[in-house]
């Protein structure tokens, strides 16, 4: 996906480090992710749920917040009020350059925060919140043991996932003045609360505090099964898929129309995702589709194959040419069901096959005719299936034309 990285003027005055995931076509809605606490905008879960909403057209902006990754300023400095901020500034961010974000996204104390800042940007209409603590001072868990001494020094360094960092008292009296439970009662937005049942480090009862505040629309997933941090590929995978089909229910993702261009053919642009070994956007027109590898050829299966298309356009062409057939001569056909499998064989186990030496490729073709016909009506229809226009193609002679790019 394209993938464009910049600055913006943080709450204050800080640069702060940013990266867009956009789609390559026509862009559908853009979203705002909030990261986990101390983590960054490039932590491998981010990266994941960012490219692949990029994949369903959803442009998603992430950022670091102040002292982390390539952010300026000094974390210690840092509130979770001061997050929200910036949360809001990247809203602005977009809203001028952009568009502002309809979508937000949060993961952990990035949900929390993403909660806080949701009635501050106007244009947001769908909320999902990943593994989200229901109340900020959740977080201070993590260095109990070194919560009075920073009360009673101003400020000490903790370590937070085997790395070094100063909280100051200042952040542990934020967060304890956050009320976030008040804030989702009214956040009058569509809500998504995603949790792990098996999350040891922000417990489930936490999605339930959250869900029970808030007001419908909202809807809760389970990610059984899932860490924390979503460490796993098709964890984050799942996450994405979720909320750009969740989120199709309350934000006009729908692509503009495409020309018509009097019936010329529209390109199919494939292009890799680098999410994966071999995982593939494939576009045409206003669609958009994901193609992968099975595991058991080193893919993540997030998608059909190659052949799994190829079966695909044939099964499509197949019932669409019979049933343009069943329509012209009035046959009662209720539905049309092809069911398709390729595989490859030993030439000398064809008979009717011209080649007799080595392997073929032979597609399996299974079809299932329901409705009230006779005998010489069902006849005709499977005749007719062998004159789609892709079967036809691929029983001719193809002639492919492969030149390099300009």
């Amino acid at each position: 996906m394209p993938h464009e990285r910049f600055q913006f003027t943080g709450v204050d005055g800080h640069q702060l480090a940013a990266a867009l995931d956009t789609p390559d076509g026509p862009i559908k809605a853009y979203a705002l992710f909030a990261h986990c606490f101390t983590c960054g905008k490039d932590v491998l879960a981010a990266k994941r749920i960012a490219v692949a909403l990029a994949a369903k057209g959803i442009a998603t902006l992430r950022f670091d917040f102040t002292g982390l990754g390539s952010s300026e300023g000094d974390f210690a400095n840092s509130t979770f009020s001061s997050n929200v901020a910036d949360l809001v500034r990247a809203a602005d961010h977009l809203r001028e350059t952009r568009k502002a974000p309809a979508i937000l996204i949060g993961h952990s104390l990035g949900g929390a925060a993403i909660l806080a800042a949701a009635g501050r940007i106007p244009e947001a209409k769908a909320v999902a919140t990943i593994a989200a603590p229901s109340d900020p001072v959740h977080v201070t868990h993590f260095f109990k043991d070194r919560i009075e001494d920073i009360r009673a020094q101003g400020e000490g360094e903790v370590s937070l996932a085997g790395r070094p960092f100063r909280i100051k008292r200042e952040f542990l009296d934020d967060v304890a003045e956050q009320n976030l439970m008040a804030q989702v009662k009214q956040l009058h937005k569509a809500l998504l609360v995603m949790h792990s049942p098996t999350d040891d480090t922000v417990g489930i009862d936490n999605a339930t505090n959250i869900f029970i505040a808030a007001k419908h629309p909202k809807s809760f997933v389970s990610l059984a099964g899932a860490d924390h941090l979503l460490s796993g590929k098709q964890d984050a995978a799942y996450v994405a898929d979720v909320i750009g089909a969740w989120a199709e229910r309350y934000v006009d993702l729908a692509p503009q129309p495409a020309a018509d261009a009097g019936g010329a053919p529209r390109n199919v642009v494939v292009q890799e995702t680098r999410n994966g070994k071999f995982q593939q956007i494939v576009t045409t027109g206003p669609h958009r589709l994901i193609a992968d590898e099975p595991v058991s050829v080193g893919g993540d299966d997030t998608g059909p194959g190659p052949y799994d298309f190829l079966l695909t356009g044939l099964g499509a062409c197949t019932s669409m040419t019979m049933r343009m057939y069943a329509d012209r001569k009035s046959l009662p056909v209720d539905r049309i069901t092809v069911t398709l499998q390729h595989n490859k064989i030993h030439a000398k186990d064809c008979e009717e096959c011209e080649t007799r030496e080595g392997m073929l490729d032979q597609i399996d073709r299974v079809i299932r005719i329901e409705g009230n016909l006779d005998a010489d009506q069902r006849k005709r229809l499977m005749e007719i299936a062998d004159k789609c226009p892709v079967h036809k193609t691929l029983t001719s002679e193809v002639r492919i034309v492969t030149k390099a790019a300009e």
